[in-house]
């Protein structure tokens, strides 16, 4: 079982910049997608932010953050990244690393019931 621990969230002001880390252990990281969910408020269903497949030549972002956030992964520290700039009220939520294996050759999916892993979750808050 992958475990994911999430980092890097805090309060921050519009137009700023932040970068989150997520941790990954217990599993094989090679072969998994990874991707970036956030929720707010929570309850409400967790929305596809970003998702980065294991060769990186598969990457997909919600068109809410296209241009601005940057999805990474470093697969020789197990490491997957969300950079995220230029940050809007709107990004203020709480952030979700997950991971999942798919079928060879399948595209990163941008639903959540298709990742069997996840952090506990980094909140993020960008004032006005």
């Amino acid at each position: 079982q992958v475990q994911l621990v999430e980092s890097g969230g805090e309060l921050v002001q519009a137009g700023g910049s932040l970068r989150l880390s997520c941790s990954v252990s217990g599993g094989i990281f090679i072969r998994t997608t990874f991707a970036w969910f956030r929720q707010a408020p929570p309850g409400t269903e967790r929305e596809f932010v970003a998702g980065i497949n294991w060769n990186r030549n598969g990457v997909r972002y919600a068109d809410s953050v296209t241009g601005r956030f940057t999805i990474s992964r470093d697969n020789a520290q197990n490491m997957v990244y969300l950079q995220m700039n230029n940050l809007k009220p709107e990004d203020t939520a709480v952030y979700y690393c997950a991971g999942y294996r798919p079928a060879w050759g399948r595209p990163v999916a941008t639903v959540s019931t298709e990742y069997n892993s996840w952090g506990q979750g980094t909140q993020v808050t960008v004032s006005s």
